[in-house]
């Protein structure tokens, strides 16, 4: 059976609208700047916070990043979580589900650490990130650093160019 086959009969009864690119401007604010709303809830300033998200973006380690920007890698993990980064919890969901079942009183704290496998830094870290929701507003501001073709990923992309094929170089 061709395609052919599997298409004959099809036919398109609508037509698709164009409905134009959507664009956001934020050009007359920098990072920093829109860090600095958050700044009361953070546990570093804006601008440690900006250094933090920008080279964790970058595709540097926490503690790297922790260590670039003068502070405790728990104090990056934080930051970036409170900032709405994924991914930064040294647990998986069953450990998660493990520390919720302590934070209920359904375990005790040395038998949820001993099931988690967790040292004292990564258990104190992941009940942060368990009792501590992302900061409303922050996805939003922190995206542009995070989203692919943001300026992180264009240096990355530009510093890696050599090492990249194109389409043509597959015949």
């Amino acid at each position: 059976m061709a395609l052919s086959d599997i298409a004959e009969g099809l036919e398109v009864t609508t037509e698709q609208r164009n409905r134009g690119v959507a664009t956001v401007d934020d050009t007359g604010r920098n990072l920093g700047e829109q860090l600095t709303a958050f700044a009361s809830d953070l546990p570093c300033d804006a601008d440690t916070a900006e250094k933090i998200l920008e080279s964790y973006s970058a595709g540097i380690s926490i503690g790297e990043t922790a260590r670039e920007s003068g502070v405790a890698p728990i104090t990056a993990a934080k930051t970036l979580h409170l900032l709405s980064v994924d991914g930064v919890s040294p647990l998986g969901p069953i450990g998660h589900e493990i520390i919720r079942d302590w934070l209920s009183a359904d375990l005790s704290r040395t038998e949820a650490r001993t099931l988690t496998g967790a040292n004292e830094t990564e258990f104190a870290l992941a009940t942060f990130i368990e009792t501590h929701e992302p900061i409303a507003g922050s996805a939003e501001v922190v995206e542009s650093v995070l989203t692919p073709g943001g300026d992180a990923a264009v240096e990355k992309r530009d510093a890696l160019a050599e090492t990249m094929s194109d389409v043509g170089d597959l015949f």
